[in-house]
């Protein structure tokens, strides 16, 4: 027997199984297991019954038994031939396989059944999804022919057409396999036509591959074309294909038909006539500027560019106006056409014809400024405004930009008498400020100066302008936006700029009451969360940052594109349980996603729309090399040996499951060879903190230069160079670890005899070349390495030479003396023991006199001195662990005065000697944290609160006094509403002060319970010695 049955389910009767089914959906396991032993009472040679009971075991958590109930299954399967072989079980057995890991064996089961019959339809299909999950697309390609064989139904074609192109795009396979996949369509399409729109895109994509764009043209537009449904759509490709072949003025004419037919007709027929990416193709196409196609032929997609990135047209300048004079008749055609003050496309066309002519040096900027204006009479209010002409305002001079400003302003104030409208005008030249970088060539005038500073001025009236309307949010749901919001960020975002230039505390406070009033108004305003976030950081408040963190429920694909604000952060504060679930969220959310990915390729094919199977699958591809995803791979394991390092046997413990560091090595070996892919939201970032490594608050003021777009780019591509070198360098973490440990026990004399164990002298070689390797990341060889640090730990040298890689160099001057130990191949009248305990010595002895108290100190070096302590510190602490081990054993087991004796003994005295130089390093450190922490609360309080009342004509505490005044009882307005009215008699700023301190309190107190766990295993340590 092969298929199921009439009335049968697996060669059951439905109504057996049906109980069992209704148990899984309702999650009443138990009750499914019940039904399941008896099912299997009565069907117990049942591979089906089987598999039900595996599923239960598997989602009751009992995996061990789930997959020995599978496996006995499979046999059942493989060895009884009286049984009913159908896709009801397999596909069943499949579910658990999947679940447990080992898609092999239910990919087998079916590759088995397939065997034994050849031509069934559902299991071959069952094969195909087997082949899906595991990305096997030449297997994929394969299984597809052979059903297409079998029925000819197209579908299976146009499954291994994609199968064939995934092996381009994502596989080994050359572009020869192309004419194979066009070969197989021109095939089908001479025995049975074509059908379905999907196979028409399929074979216009397999066509722009192939470069074969005339060939595509032809399918297009002959009988096959009316498979596009939507005449906008099939126009729109027609005209992509034609500019891709370089017939423009073709292409141009199609994009022209596009922008006509949506201006002119229903938009429920042919979409928004506010098509602003036509508009760019058609006057591209119309100049010949081949920029907006120059993506190639890889992709069945248009890509817009900004107008910023066209190129200067090649056209005579006759020709070129003649052009542009059609395309301004065009869009006057548009305006007219269209009847309502919400089409921006037809304004913003006019601008950049404008924007054209001056870049083939024929335009008026005055044109293109009165162009912006009459934009913004219309549009100014839109919050999109600012970010629709921004790429207009980079071809302008400075002197034209101080003149738009002034227009603008001028407009503001003679404009409409709508509120709403006006505050909205108000905020997008605020933000146009920003845009052209005036808001950071704004004077900071001294204290001693007369005048009050302009920058304050406009935080203060941003301040105001808010506080102002509130009244118009007073009906507002506590879900939506309240009007104006934006001005507290920009109002924060100048704060920020003071502090940075006057490095007073009180506007980085100030800053911090302003996000946190707005955050009392309206819970839900995520960009406040996202600065004040940073903001808590920079002040090591990161259980504070960390609240907020959790506040903005990053969840799914956020989780690849947002954690980037808390990250790196996290990773290196003494937060280990919540950096622990921050890591396990994001990796659970990865492998969850790869597992289901599949599941919506399989789906994709079911249904037809192979342009998703192709787009799942480069996502699935683009996630796997995401640089994010590795390097939390890399830190899960490395937090869990930081928390481990005090004892030597739970250290070892972790590093065995990472089998030694060995995995890691191989990612390390892997990293040349990959494209690594960025898949953070930069542009959410702060402007102090543009990428992760980047903090401008740390740095002296620099004025408007670092805000350019093209210093951004090029501090993007240095962070992202570096992020490579940090995975490469972390990566070799684990397996230099483990071989510092065997080399520091091989260096205790006799300790073969001692432990039964042989040391491999191949280890020592191999920590020496990847000492060579991390020295060369660094930028050094070995030896200049090795040099470098004798000469800084005594004086020779600035310690400002490591400064930037400070943690790196820590590391590689602890495993330099853990190789030593073994190999005596540095300098031997250097002793390496005594360089590891004098630099790390002085290194946090500098870090802890140079930090101040935290609450007065924002942007000290705390991270860096947690990481010193809780990596490089530890791994010497292992090392001296791993020496002292054995030196107990061995000297217990040893006769006196035996010929190792003597190089025991003077191990023993440089171990109790580091011992003895940590413990003191450490208790440095606990001192300091101490003595922060002994403080008190109001005292602390009361430094922060005092910093925003300066007396006088200028300094902090303007803005600050704006909010403060609207939130007293005795002043707040009744017609703000009471939603409103409750919020500001909710806010103090007593409370804030006090979040700051204990958050600060409680980052110190985990520190200190490191350092208190890190001095008691030593000193337990040293009594055993």
């Amino acid at each position: 027997m092969m298929a199921s049955k009439l009335g049968l389910a697996g060669g059951i009767p439905e109504r057996r199984v049906r109980p069992i089914w209704d148990a899984i959906d309702s999650r009443q396991f138990k009750n499914a297991l019940k039904h399941c032993t008896t099912l299997l009472s009565k069907y117990p040679n049942s591979p089906y019954a089987l598999a039900l009971k595996a599923l239960v075991l598997e989602r009751m958590g009992k995996t061990e038994e789930a997959f020995s109930v599978c496996l006995n299954a499979k046999d059942l399967l493989y060895t009884n031939d009286s049984v009913l072989i159908d896709d009801l079980t397999l596909s069943t057995l499949q579910i658990v396989f999947q679940r447990l890991d080992h898609l092999d064996m239910a990919t087998s089961s079916y590759e088995y059944a397939c065997g034994k019959f050849p031509n069934n339809l559902d299991l071959m299909m069952g094969l195909f999804n087997c082949y899906v999950r595991e990305y096997s697309f030449v297997k994929q390609q394969q299984i597809a022919i052979k059903m297409y064989k079998i029925v000819g139904e197209e579908r299976f074609l146009l499954w291994a057409v994609c199968s064939i192109q995934l092996q381009v795009l994502c596989g080994n396979g050359g572009e020869k396999l192309l004419l194979l996949a066009e070969g197989l369509l021109k095939k089908h399409i001479a025995s049975h036509s074509l059908h379905e729109p999907e196979a028409l895109i399929v074979y216009i994509s397999l066509l722009e591959q192939q470069s074969k764009y005339g060939d595509a043209l032809e399918l297009l537009t002959g009988k096959f074309g009316s498979l596009i449904m939507t005449e906008v759509d099939r126009l729109r490709l027609q005209g992509r294909l034609l500019a891709r072949g370089g017939d423009y003025a073709a292409a141009a004419s199609i994009f022209q038909k596009v922008l006509e037919l949506r201006s002119m007709c229903n938009a429920k027929l042919f979409g928004s006539p506010d098509d602003w990416e036509c508009f760019l193709h058609y006057l591209g196409c119309l100049l010949e500027d081949d920029s907006s196609f120059c993506n190639g032929a890889n992709s069945d997609s248009i890509y817009a560019l900004k107008p910023m990135d066209s190129q200067v047209s090649v056209l005579t300048d006759e020709a070129f106006g003649s052009r542009l004079s059609n395309a301004s008749s065009l869009v006057q055609k548009l305006l007219t056409e269209a009847n309502n003050d919400t089409v921006r496309c037809p304004c913003l066309a006019n601008i950049e014809i404008e924007r054209r002519k001056l870049l083939h040096g024929i335009g008026d900027a005055d044109k293109l400024l009165d162009a912006l204006v009459q934009y913004f009479f219309r549009f100014g209010h839109l919050a999109c405004f600012a970010s629709d002409i921004e790429m207009f305002l980079h071809i302008l001079d400075l002197d034209k930009r101080a003149q738009l400003l002034e227009k603008l302003m001028e407009c503001c104030e003679s404009l409409s008498t709508n509120p709403r409208k006006t505050l909205g005008q108000h905020i997008t030249v605020f933000k146009i400020q920003n845009i052209v970088g005036s808001m950071f060539t704004l004077p900071v005038n001294d204290y001693c100066h007369s005048s009050f500073p302009e920058l304050e001025t406009t935080a203060v009236k941003m301040s105001q302008m808010y506080c102002e309307n509130l009244p118009l949010s007073k009906d507002l749901d506590a879900q939506e936006s309240v009007y104006g919001e934006e001005l507290l960020s920009m109002a924060c975002n100048l704060l920020v700029q003071l502090f940075w230039r006057t490095r007073h505390i009180g506007y980085l406070v100030e800053s911090i009451m302003i996000l946190e009033f707005g955050l009392t108004i309206r819970r839900h305003v995520w960009q406040y969360k996202i600065l004040l976030l940073h903001l808590y950081s920079h002040w090591n408040s990161l259980p504070l940052a960390y609240e907020w963190y959790k506040t903005l429920d990053v969840k799914n694909i956020l989780l690849e594109t947002v954690s980037h604000h808390i990250f790196p952060q996290m990773l290196a504060s003494p937060l280990w349980a919540d950096s622990t679930d921050i890591l396990r969220d994001y990796l659970r959310f990865m492998d969850d996603h790869f597992r289901e990915s599949a599941d919506l390729t399989f789906l994709a094919y079911r249904h037809r729309s192979y342009s998703k199977v192709i787009e799942f699958v480069q996502f699935k591809e683009r996630l796997q090399q995401s640089s994010q995803y590795l390097m939390a791979k890399i830190e899960i394991p490395m937090l869990q040996l930081k928390q481990k390092a005090n004892s030597i046997e739970e250290g070892e413990g972790i590093l065995e499951s990472l089998k030694q560091g060995i995995q890691f090595l191989e990612l390390s070996d892997k990293i040349g060879s990959k494209s690594l892919t960025f898949n953070e939201e930069l542009q959410l970032r702060p402007w102090w903190t543009p990428t992760y490594d980047k903090n401008y608050l740390l740095e002296p003021f620099e004025g408007v230069s670092y805000c350019t777009g093209q210093t951004l780019d090029d501090q993007i591509k240095q962070s992202q160079a570096k992020v490579v070198k940090t995975i490469e360098k972390r990566s070799l973490l684990p397996r230099m670890v483990y071989l510092s440990i065997q080399c520091a026990s091989s260096s205790v004399k006799g300790s073969v005899e001692a432990n039964g164990s042989f040391f491999d002298p191949k280890l020592s070689l191999e920590l020496r070349l990847l000492l060579d390797r991390y020295a060369n990341i660094l930028g050094f060889s070995f030896q200049d390495a090795v040099g470098l640090a004798f000469d800084i730990s005594s004086g020779l040298k600035d310690a400002e030479a490591w400064s930037c890689n400070l943690i790196d160099w820590m590391n590689f001057v602890v495993f330099l003396n853990a190789w030593n130990l073994y190999s005596h191949e540095v300098d031997r009248d250097s002793n390496t023991w005594l360089l590891v305990n004098l630099i790390l010595k002085k290194y946090i002895l500098d870090k802890v006199r140079s930090m101040g108290p935290l609450e007065s100190s924002p942007g000290c070096d705390l991270p860096n001195l947690v990481l010193l302590v809780t990596e490089p510190l530890a791994w010497h602490i292992m090392v001296i662990q791993s020496c002292a081990r054995l030196l107990v054993t061995s000297g217990k087991k040893k006769k006196k005065g035996g010929p190792s004796e003597h190089c025991n003994v003077q191990l023993s005295q440089q171990v109790q000697d580091s011992i003895q130089s940590v413990c003191e390093t450490i208790e440095l450190v606990r001192q300091w944290i101490n003595q922060q922490i002994s403080m008190s609360d109001n005292e602390k309080s009361e430094n922060i609160l005092s910093s925003l009342r300066q007396d006088g004509e200028f300094g902090p505490g303007k803005v600050y006094r704006v909010v403060e005044t609207l939130s007293s009882s005795s002043t707040i307005d009744k017609d703000l509403g009471d939603r409103i009215t409750r919020a500001l008699q909710s806010w103090s700023p007593a409370d804030i002060t006090r979040k700051i301190i204990t958050s600060q309190r409680t980052a110190l107190s985990n520190f200190l319970g490191i350092c208190d766990s890190k001095i008691k295993s030593l000193k337990e340590l040293k009594a055993h010695l």
